[in-house]
């Protein structure tokens, strides 16, 4: 498959697929209440495109949720957190 000028793989496109609608489950579980979160393996690959995005895993200590809400821009990052991302925190979002 041919997207935006890039060649997908079918296991290239279920991940994308994966990544995006994990990411706007959060989206959804941070405007309601009593729904479950997404599924650990959603999370993980979001971890991971995130990471290589970064180019390297994030020097911070962050669960999988609040990681994915502040590289994606979707929460504020705190001083201490700026800086301990140092440079790569000018750097965010990486993904909207």
């Amino acid at each position: 498959m041919v997207t935006q000028g890039h060649v997908l793989t079918a296991g290239d496109l279920v991940r994308t697929l994966a990544v995006e609608a994990t990411i706007h489950h959060l989206d959804l579980d941070v405007r309601a209440t009593g729904l479950p979160g997404p599924s650990p393996e959603g999370l993980a690959e979001v971890r991971r495109t995130l990471d290589g995005l970064l180019g390297r895993p994030a020097p911070v200590p962050w669960d999988d949720v609040h990681y994915i809400r502040a590289v994606t821009g979707r929460a504020a990052l705190t001083p201490a957190e700026r800086a301990a991302l140092g440079p790569d925190a000018d750097r965010l979002p990486l993904i909207g």
